[in-house]
């Protein structure tokens, strides 16, 4: 479900920012089994998938193997972490950079994101998927864990479905960082505003009731207040 929405999400930029047609250079930073890398590269862009976990980057080339050769000579995937990307390639060398579930798992984001905001051309587009610092106590509070949601207004760290402690941002902060490195906020969406909160059987859709399940979610993701309370946060920042 987070993928699809944020497939839509970034599909309605990807059309604001570059004419129809453009094959797009892109980086998709934290690639993981490559859901997005190989969806953009299926639409016939160049997409790079830089992933610092050894074992979900084995996963992604095994996917990968199982794609059409036209697919398969369109991606390249390489071993790095995100803050690395000066490594790696020249500045502007992107027209479209991913960050999706990365910054959660740093402890210090702006580091990273000055140095993908490096790679990003002028025009590009940088996409960034977070936990939302402002809505980590609903879920407990909504569970009735009250310890843990008096806890969550003070913290910017939560527990994760697998229970992995995570970092969360807030969308104040991450759009001064986003003007800091160049890359203003031109969009933002919540994800997951209803289904986050639901126990895993009921976040299961019965049969037939996935559409309106995903046309509600897309709708709350765009709509205030109910985006600003999403479990995690899209946002599009543009290259001057």
């Amino acid at each position: 479900m987070r993928q699809v929405l944020v497939a839509r999400q970034l599909d309605e930029r990807l059309a604001e920012c570059f004419p129809q047609g453009r094959r797009l250079r892109v980086l998709d930073v934290g690639t993981g089994q490559g859901t997005q890398a190989l969806r953009l590269a299926r639409a016939g862009h160049e997409v790079t998938g830089l992933e610092s976990d050894p074992d979900l980057l084995t996963k992604a080339r095994s996917v990968l193997s199982g794609e059409p050769a036209e697919v398969r000579e369109r991606v390249r995937l390489l071993e790095g972490h995100g803050r690395e990307t000066g490594v790696h390639f020249t500045p502007g060398s992107f027209d479209l950079v991913l960050c999706h579930g990365v910054l959660m798992h740093v402890e210090e984001p702006d580091p990273v994101l000055a140095a993908l905001g490096r790679v990003l051309a002028p025009g590009g587009l940088l996409s960034l998927l977070v936990r939302n610092a402002d809505a980590l106590a609903l879920r407990p509070g909504l569970e009735g864990h009250w310890e843990a949601a008096l806890t969550a207004f003070d913290s910017p760290v939560a527990l994760d479905r697998g229970g992995r402690a995570v970092r969360a941002d807030r969308l104040s902060a991450l759009t001064q960082t986003l003007a800091g490195i160049g890359a203003p906020l031109a969009g933002w969406y919540g994800v997951r505003v209803f289904t986050e909160h639901f126990s895993d059987d009921a976040a299961t859709p019965a049969p037939g009731e996935l559409d309106r399940l995903l046309t509600a979610e897309d709708r709350a993701g765009r709509t205030d207040p109910y985006r600003q309370v999403a479990a995690l946060l899209h946002l599009c920042g543009v290259r001057r």
